[in-house]
């Protein structure tokens, strides 16, 4: 489907130099002198490399439809995941690079969405947050408040977050995995 260069938003999917690209990040800029352009943030749908790019308004895109199908994680096999659709029960494998650093948030049982393309899956998009357990960090220092500075920490998955300095050893917090991000303190 083709739409104006100026109608992309993030997380839009478009064909451009013969791959699928997802929007990350737009702005639309008007200068001085000459016309106005949307400026995107593009990342290869393949292999994940990043790419910024101007378009016009009067630029025709191939905005890609994409079908999204909730799936359920099974388990890790080797280098790749395996997933279960919710409503076929049929089973899908995919490479552990197509989702990069998130795949250490999956956790039995999740639910993701696989955007598919053509039969084959393009992208997965992980929970917006996860419940993850710190393993390591440093001590509670007496009177810390949760407004005061961060202090690095470890997730039972092995990936390090910013933590407020009243989580401790053993604490359940919840974590954005897109970003590795502390969101709170969870609520069990």
């Amino acid at each position: 489907m083709k739409v104006n260069g100026n109608t992309i938003k993030p997380g839009n999917v478009i064909e451009h130099k013969n791959a699928l690209w997802v929007a990350t990040k737009t702005s639309h800029v008007k200068p001085g002198k000459g016309g106005a352009f949307a400026q995107i943030e593009l990342r290869n749908l393949k292999d994940g490399t990043k790419l910024n790019e101007r378009f016009r308004s009067s630029e025709s895109i191939e905005k890609v439809i994409l079908e999204e199908t909730p799936h359920i994680f099974l388990y890790k096999e080797e280098e790749n995941l395996i997933f279960m659709n919710n409503d076929t029960f049929e089973q899908i494998s995919i490479n552990i690079d197509m989702i990069g650093d998130q795949s250490a948030f999956l956790q039995d049982g999740m639910n993701v969405i696989i955007n598919i393309y053509n039969d084959e899956p393009v992208s997965v998009i992980m929970p917006d947050s996860c419940i993850e357990e710190i393993i390591e960090t440093e001590a509670v220092i007496k009177g810390q408040t949760v407004s005061s500075s961060f202090k690095p920490a470890i997730l039972k998955n092995g990936i390090k977050v910013m933590v407020p300095g009243h989580i401790e050893v053993g604490t359940k917090i919840v974590v954005r995995p897109s970003d590795c991000s502390y969101i709170e303190k969870a609520k069990i």
